[in-house]
This record gives structure tokens, sequence and C-alpha cells, in this order.
């Protein structure tokens, strides 16, 4: 009951938040200036190449805004992450997701074990994972794009919802979801969803 309480009253605190951005045209041409700090762990571009970061490239715009939103504010943490957030403005959160959203999301490598994504596509759809982030794994407003993303970082994020690590956003909806995913199931999901384009 608590974890609930608290959940939605970090909510509340990010749409407060977000509400409060002005209503100012996001510019792309800022966002990629800005994004320069970012590079250094998420990559060039915003594909990542370092182990258990993020590719950022492709992510839908609202969905960028929100993460940025809810580690300014303490309910999503990461030590690398809470000095970068302290210093962005609103108006540089805007313009961050409108540059990470219009870039190519990343190019994904062979599937070499088609076998474990027929199984993750089957986990994926007993889950109902495309309900929220598409048929194609795309992600829309604020839901992620899964797919392409980094496979480790995909069992890294499964993990931190089915343990309440992550909360934020659809943080319910996740943990929901995540805490019945077995590892196989979740190791399949993530080589699933990384191997889509």
């Amino acid at each position: 009951m608590r974890w609930q309480f608290i959940s939605h009253a970090i909510r509340a605190v990010a749409l407060l938040a977000l509400g409060a951005l002005p209503a100012n045209a996001a510019d792309a041409a800022a966002g990629k200036a800005k994004a320069e700090i970012c590079a250094g762990c998420h990559g060039e571009n915003g594909i990542s190449q370092t182990e258990n970061i993020p590719s950022l490239a492709g992510q839908p715009d609202q969905f960028l805004q929100w993460q940025l939103v809810f580690f300014r504010a303490g309910s999503r943490k990461n030590e690398q992450m809470q000095p970068i957030v302290e210093e962005i403005n609103n108006e540089d959160i805007r313009n961050l997701g409108a540059y990470f959203s219009q870039l190519a999301p990343p190019k994904v490598q062979e599937d070499k074990d088609p076998d474990l994504s027929k199984k993750g596509a089957q986990a994926a759809a007993g889950r109902r994972c495309a309900s929220c982030h598409t048929d194609s794994y795309a992600g829309t407003k604020a839901v992620a794009r899964l797919a392409g993303q980094r496979e480790e970082y995909l069992v890294k994020a499964l993990h931190d919802y089915k343990t309440n690590q992550r909360v934020g956003g659809a943080g319910a909806a996740m943990a929901d979801v995540a805490y019945s995913l077995s590892e196989e199931e979740i190791t399949a999901l993530a080589h699933y969803l990384a191997h889509l384009q």
C-alpha cells in the first residue's frame, strides 16, 4: 500500500512538472548541442555502444521528456544521470526529446538465435506487450521504443521492474507484467525485442 502511494505521488509531481513546461516549440538543433554531454554514455547519434546503457535514438519524444523529468525529480535514480539532470531546465528537456526522437533508431544485428526470438515473441504476445508499445514495438507518445534496444539493457530494465527498482511512468503496469516473467522468458523477450527493426 505504501509503495502504491509513493508511486502515485511521484507520478503526480512528474505530471505537474511536465505540465509546467512552457508551450514554446522545441528546438532539435539546440537539443543536439545539449546532447553532446549524453554521447559519452548513450553514444554518438544516441546509439549506445556501452553495456546496460540504453540507446536514445528513435525513442518517442514524450517518453524521453518524461524520463528526464523522472530523473530530475529523483523518482528514477542513476549516479551518472543525477548530476546531468540537475543542470537541465524545462526547455532543455523539450529540446533533447525533439532531438533524440528524430534520429534513426539503431540498426539491429543479425539474429543468431531465432528459436530464442520465437520464445520471446510468445512471451510478448502472452503479456500483451504490443498493447502499450505498439505492434512494431516502436513505442508511442510516453511509451518506450523497445525494438532494436540493447539486449542486456532490456534484461536489466525487466529485472528492475520485476524487483520494483524502477518506478515512474507506467511502473505499476510494467511491474505487474515483469513480476510473473521467468528468467528464461526475460532472456527470450529481451533477445526478441533487441532483434526487431
